[in-house]
């Protein structure tokens, strides 16, 4: 792959708040905005199809000189602000700062000024006689995408996750040590609500992953970290939030200890349900659903690739273990999604218990394409279209993906292809 290649790769995607609109951020610094079809009269089934509605550069690298470093354009998170009025507004973020850029449509245009002619240029004032009264004229839809706000100089280290608060004001951003809150409307300064850096860098034994806002209450939020741990903080406790108000964790069971323990045991994404009771967690071979009423063990898990559980050691030799796989919930907070390695992903049904796994690949993502479940098998007897798993492409990873709000649309970023998938059929998982 050469740095045009690189540069293609997806990092995120993020549907906003209605699923009309859809947006990926690449390694290569660009937003690309995806918006949905509306439904045609003729048609009543062909609202679906998602299409470029814009595409812009939002971050470009740069150079950090005091630390000799260089800052990638990579688009770690993107997060959509809540519509407040015609135009959407959208959070993205590389590793140092973050960018509120606001989208527009333009489709009409005034014509007739009093005081300019058709180029634009003023008038000899001596030569306006008559007043007119400026008319708005039809012209082509023009989507303008203007930079708003940049949040700098708020993180030392890496920014791995923003997110934006209920209250619909304020939002925060989570590094390696510590989240800031910051105010929409306010670049210059941020709050520091957590640190866990120790006064001896020696000593640090757990870093900041994930972090999320409660989707109701504006007061809590939760992070995960890389021991493995989720902790729910009550801003209202303390300003600074050191004392967590609930520690979730799950014991290790000690009969499965190993070497890759704590590597795989680090929580790479978490996620409120939409109702607020519920958080799921990704880790490296599982996805786990936590009560927020129950901090001692997570009320379901579900494993994601098991029989990787025998390819720890090649998996650390590829640096493979130290993927960051994200998960989703649906919007009915009954199913679950995360991806894994040879471009398949996951979907767990919390109901029946039953699991599938699907494969994003261009077959099956032709129009009206069924995806066919696939299976991984470990040793013993093959079914006709069983995979080994000592044939699966570890360089093939899903590791974002998004559901839409209301319905059964997810999207998958497979590298640098992004695959949208629709049951038009029935509303359940398959």
């Amino acid at each position: 792959m050469g740095r045009r290649d690189l540069a293609d790769i997806i990092s995120t995607v993020e549907f906003n708040h209605t699923g009309e609109l859809l947006a990926t951020g690449d390694k290569g610094g660009r937003v690309v905005i995806f918006q949905r079809e509306p439904e045609s009269k003729n048609a009543p089934h062909s609202q679906g199809e998602y299409d470029v509605y814009s595409t812009f550069q939002s971050h470009e690298p740069e150079f950090d000189y005091l630390k000799s470093l260089e800052i990638e354009e990579k688009i770690n998170k993107i997060k959509w602000l809540p519509q407040q009025n015609a135009a959407h507004s959208l959070l993205s973020t590389n590793d140092k700062t973050i960018k509120l850029w606001k989208i527009t449509e333009r489709d009409k245009r005034p014509e007739g000024y009093n005081l300019k002619d058709e180029e634009g240029k003023l008038k000899d004032l001596s030569t306006v006689t008559s007043l007119q009264v400026p008319v708005l004229k039809p012209m082509d839809l023009m989507v303008e995408v203007s930079p708003r706000r940049i949040f700098a100089n708020g993180h030392t280290y890496h920014i791995n996750s923003i997110s934006v608060n209920s209250d619909c004001e304020t939002y925060m951003s989570a590094d390696d040590l510590r989240i800031n809150l910051w105010h929409l409307a306010i670049t210059d300064r941020s709050f520091n609500i957590v640190d866990i850096k120790p006064a001896n860098m020696e000593d640090l034994t757990e870093v900041i992953t994930a972090s999320e806002f409660h989707p109701h209450h504006c007061n809590l939020f939760v992070y995960s970290s890389s021991k493995g741990s989720l902790r729910l903080c009550d801003m209202r406790a303390a300003a600074l939030c050191d004392k967590h108000s609930k520690l979730f964790e799950e014991p290790e069971d000690p009969s499965n200890r190993s070497f890759f323990s704590e590597i795989i045991s680090s929580v790479s994404d978490v996620k409120f349900s939409h109702s607020g009771r519920y958080m799921l967690t990704r880790d490296y071979l599982t996805v786990k659903v936590w009560d927020l009423n129950m901090e001692a063990r997570p009320i379901e898990t579900y494993q994601v690739h098991d029989y990787l559980r025998s390819k720890l050691c090649s998996l650390y030799e590829n640096d493979c273990i130290f993927d960051k796989f994200e998960c989703a919930w649906n919007g009915s907070d009954s199913v679950i999604m995360t991806g894994a390695y040879n471009n398949f992903f996951r979907m767990f049904d919390r109901n029946t218990k039953r699991d599938v796994t699907l494969e994003a690949s261009r077959e099956s993502s032709k129009p009206r394409a069924v995806l066919k479940p696939r299976r991984v098998c470990v040793g013993g007897k093959r079914r006709r279209d069983d995979i080994s798993v000592d044939s699966l492409d570890f360089t093939k990873k899903i590791l974002h993906t998004a559901w839409h709000p209301a319905e059964n649309i997810i999207a998958i970023a497979a590298t640098n292809n992004l695959y949208i998938f629709q049951d038009k059929v029935n509303s359940d998982m398959h």
